[in-house]
């Protein structure tokens, strides 16, 4: 998609600001979240965020790691983009061993999500 952005037109996208202005967005909407998986988009010398998950899941016991790869549920409102859940799935499956079972889960109500859990903790 990002590719096609960059070439043509098709992919813009019209948005109504509360004042009032329309505002075209074209590759924009592509580039903002791929720099969620290639920081350095962004000048950054850090993990993406499939890489920084899957640091994470190793850096737990080897138990558990079968249980957390099956169970990465997206959360935030950061988790909207389109196809994010996908990406995610291909990237993690693409550094994960080959035998492990990856599930990238993406509730609806993500965006609030953390919000939520907040809630019911702070109850």
């Amino acid at each position: 998609e990002m590719a096609t952005a960059a070439s043509s037109s098709t992919v813009e996208k019209s948005y109504e600001l509360p004042d009032g202005q329309v505002i075209t967005i074209g590759n924009e909407r592509f580039r903002t979240p791929e720099a969620l998986f290639q920081p350095a988009f962004l000048g950054m010398e850090s993990a993406g965020i499939h890489e920084a998950t899957y640091n994470s899941i190793m850096k737990c016991d080897i138990d558990i790691r079968k249980d957390l790869y099956a169970n990465t549920v997206l959360s935030g409102g950061t988790t909207m983009y389109p196809g994010i859940a996908d990406r995610m799935q291909k990237e993690i499956t693409a550094l994960a061993p080959s035998t492990m079972k990856i599930k990238i889960i993406a509730p609806p109500e993500r965006k609030y999500s953390v919000w939520i859990g907040g809630s019911i903790l702070a109850s």
